[in-house]
């Protein structure tokens, strides 16, 4: 019987893959072919499988299988979207306009707070007084108006008059006559002394605070259009009248004897204190200001809370808020300091002293200056402080090297039997809040303190450093505690 013949295996299909020849021309190999080579041989059809299909459109390089199109992936909601990018707006908008504004809120403090405030006002000019510069123009302008009023020529015409009408003989009459300069010499002479004596005793200091006191009226009048008095505005001119102050070296001369004097009628003398071209378009701006009141700076506060409350990363918006303001207050400072120096440079010739119109810039303006060096060193250490809580390497090495030192110590003081108790305890479980209620307390303080300076905030930071090291040995000492209760290896408590 003669056997069927050996089924013969089907044709390969060239368009099968891994069925037929491979792309080297190898013949297919059994998939439970065995040994490296066939292993091998299959390990090079899948790379170039998987190279070939990564040639084409939508397939990951990385992954066997394709990659659906960007277009048919799931996209983050349309609304979602827009609402961050119009946060994002909102909050940069708001940060830029903060710190802008935070130079114009100190000037419009300055201008409701110093300059319409009348006892602001007086004891901000009172020290004027005493300045030496300011003393010797006074004397100036009061030996120049009372030395209008003697004329030493007249004097001596009327002498020589009066001998004639004595008997004396003409000759001599003349030559009397002729003392006119010598006398003219010698009345200013006298007149430069007793206005030096008065300029320089307390009566002048009176006199100045009373004068500027009822010359306040006339500031607000200057700036806001109310009230008037013996500060004088014309133009762009500011005065003080100094009558009061001629009528005493008056009154002093004649009693040293020099009768002419009497004969110095009520004068209204004005001494110019200011003068700027742009004095009405300071008026405006300080009308506009006046409106707002102190309720700019709170607004301004306001303004940059809400910023950085909008923001994704907030302590970083945060210090960032802080050094643009710190920075736009550095501009002004210096945009003062170029403004003294254009100022002192174009004085009209009606100011007669440069170093008095200097001291009297540098007074009435101390308190901006003040105020702007407080900003700038505020603003570094809201920044500084942002960065000290960030993640960032040496933030985090100084807070760990901190706790580290906290917690030697607490371990030192617990080897002597010092124990911190309940509050230790308390301390480590609310630290961070305890910490944010010294931090508000803190900035409640300084928004509290009467004109603050930059040694305030200084001695702020130095107070809320010294608090937050008290909390850290605090919590340190509770840690120690409750390590100690649970009888921790290596601890002061184990060892007991």
């Amino acid at each position: 019987m003669n056997k069927p013949p050996d089924p013969q295996p089907p044709e390969p299909d060239p368009h099968q893959p891994g069925d037929g020849p491979g792309r080297d021309g190898a013949a297919h190999q059994p998939e439970d072919a065995q040994g490296p080579d066939a292993a091998a041989h299959r390990a090079d059809n899948g790379s170039d499988r998987a190279g070939g299909e990564a040639d084409r459109p939508g397939q990951d390089p990385q992954r066997p299988y394709p990659v659906p199109p960007a277009s048919d992936r799931e996209q983050p909601p349309v609304g979602r979207s827009a609402g961050r990018v119009a946060r994002t707006t909102a909050s940069a908008a708001l940060i830029v306009l903060t710190c802008i504004l935070v130079p114009v809120a100190l000037l419009a403090t300055w201008v409701h707070d110093i300059a319409l405030d009348t006892d602001r006002y007086v004891s901000t000019v009172a020290p004027l007084a005493t300045e030496p510069a300011v003393q010797d123009a006074a004397v100036h302008r009061i030996t120049e108006v009372v030395g209008a009023y003697v004329d030493g020529k007249r004097v001596a015409g009327d002498i020589a008059s009066w001998l004639r009408s004595q008997g004396l003989p003409p000759l001599a009459a003349d030559a009397v006559s002729r003392l006119g300069p010598t006398i003219d010499s010698a009345v200013d002479t006298a007149v430069t002394k007793i206005a030096t004596r008065v300029v320089h005793s307390d009566v002048f200091v009176t006199v100045w605070r009373n004068a500027n006191r009822a010359a306040h009226n006339a500031v607000v009048h200057a700036l806001t259009g109310k009230g008037r008095g013996a500060f004088g505005v014309s133009d762009d001119t500011v005065t003080l009248d100094v009558g009061t102050a001629v009528d005493r070296v008056k009154n002093e001369l004649v009693d040293a004897g020099l009768k002419p004097a009497a004969r110095i009628p009520q004068v209204n003398k004005q001494l110019v204190l200011f003068h700027s071209d742009e004095l009405g378009k300071l008026r405006k701006g300080a009308r506009l200001l006046d409106v707002v009141g102190n309720w700019f700076p709170v607004l301004v506060v306001l303004f940059g809370a809400a910023g950085v409350f909008l923001a994704r990363h907030r302590r970083r918006a945060l210090a960032r808020t802080a050094l643009g303001a710190a920075f736009a207050c550095l501009v002004v400072a210096l945009g003062l300091v170029v403004a003294r120096d254009y100022y002192l440079n174009h004085l009209p010739p009606e100011v007669l002293s440069r170093a008095a119109a200097a001291a009297v810039f540098d007074t009435l303006l101390r308190f901006l200056r003040v105020s702007l060096r407080t900003a700038v060193v505020l603003g570094v250490a809201i920044a500084l402080g942002a960065y000290l809580v960030g993640p960032g390497r040496l933030p985090v090495a100084v807070r760990g090297y901190s706790d580290q030192t906290a917690d030697t110590a607490a371990r030192w003081a617990a080897g002597h039997h010092i124990s911190a108790g309940r509050v230790g305890a308390y301390v480590l479980a609310y630290r961070r809040a305890v910490s944010l209620l010294a931090l508000l307390i803190i900035a409640l303080v300084f928004a509290l303190w009467n004109h603050p300076t930059a040694l305030t905030v200084l001695l702020l930071v130095l107070v809320l450093l010294g608090v937050l090291a008290l909390l850290a040995l605090l919590a340190a000492a509770g840690r120690v505690q409750l390590e100690a209760s649970r009888g921790a290896p290596g601890r002061p408590g184990k060892e007991r």
